[in-house]
């Protein structure tokens, strides 16, 4: 029977599927350390309060892309090139959605409107990101390969989460509340777009590298057009919602970044 956990076993268990998914995971954390380092060497003065906390938040999407790598080292794996057409950052800015990377890699300080922009997207992708290491944490939480990391990771992204919300509303209560749910619907609905493409690209290439059978590859592909169209019709909404974060994810990102042996 295919099922989320049958599917992710498969691709963990084969050395080249498993290569693939963590090289695709470590280059989406890079890339998104990259970014919040930027985005924290520019924030304006009006939001510099907010500065540590990008460099929090830069700090742990690193160290996720470190986890993934100490996975395929520790399995004797070199990283895979990741094909382009699987690479949802960057995806995601050509549908003009976040802050331009030519823009970050300038020195002109961003602007309030810019940091509102980086929240909302944030406030999108990373309810995804927390879905997504929830869904493997329900399955491979005590995996001895992988348990440990999806722990870590899938904590550190419901933090990610709360701190978006958490921000977002205090910005909304300074004036910026149409702003923000304007910038939210659009990241939401190019989001959903975009991860319905990458979903497509992850599983061809799964299905080429494990020689998944025409119907096989087929009820995947069925089954990802299908959540998209939910998604298009309604599921967006959860991603534009805010509400405050409970206790133990109160000021999240208020702390310093666990340091770097975590995973070895």
């Amino acid at each position: 029977m295919l099922s989320a956990k049958s599917l992710f076993q498969e691709i963990l268990d084969d050395d080249e599927s498993f290569r693939l998914f963590c090289s695709i995971a470590a280059r989406g954390e890079s890339q998104g350390g990259w970014e919040n380092a930027r985005i924290a060497a520019l924030v304006p003065g009006s939001q510099r309060a907010l500065a540590p906390k990008i460099v929090r938040h830069g700090a742990d999407e690193d160290k996720h892309g470190r986890i993934f790598n100490a996975l395929l080292k520790k399995r004797g794996l070199p990283a895979a090139q990741v094909p382009a057409d699987t690479d949802y950052t960057m995806l995601l800015e050509r549908h003009g959605i976040g802050l331009a990377h030519e823009q970050l890699k300038g020195e002109e300080p961003l602007t309030e409107r810019d940091i509102v922009t980086y929240l909302a997207h944030s406030r999108v992708t990373e309810q995804r990101a927390s879905e997504q290491m929830r869904l493997l944490l329900r399955y491979f939480a005590d995996d001895p390969v992988i348990g440990r990391a999806v722990r870590m990771i899938s904590h550190d992204e419901d933090n990610h989460l709360a701190y978006c919300h958490e921000e977002l509303l205090r910005l909304a209560r300074a004036g910026h509340g149409r702003t923000i749910q304007r910038i939210l619907r659009e990241c939401a609905l190019a989001e959903i777009e975009v991860y319905r493409d990458v979903s497509l690209a992850v599983m061809a290439h799964m299905g080429r590298i494990l020689g998944w059978p025409r119907p096989k590859a087929a009820a995947l592909a069925a089954g990802i057009h299908a959540m998209y169209a939910y998604e298009r019709l309604a599921g967006w909404r959860r991603m534009v919602s805010l509400t405050e974060p409970g206790p133990e994810h109160r000021d999240a990102l208020g702390s310093p970044a666990v340091a770097g042996a975590e995973f070895a």
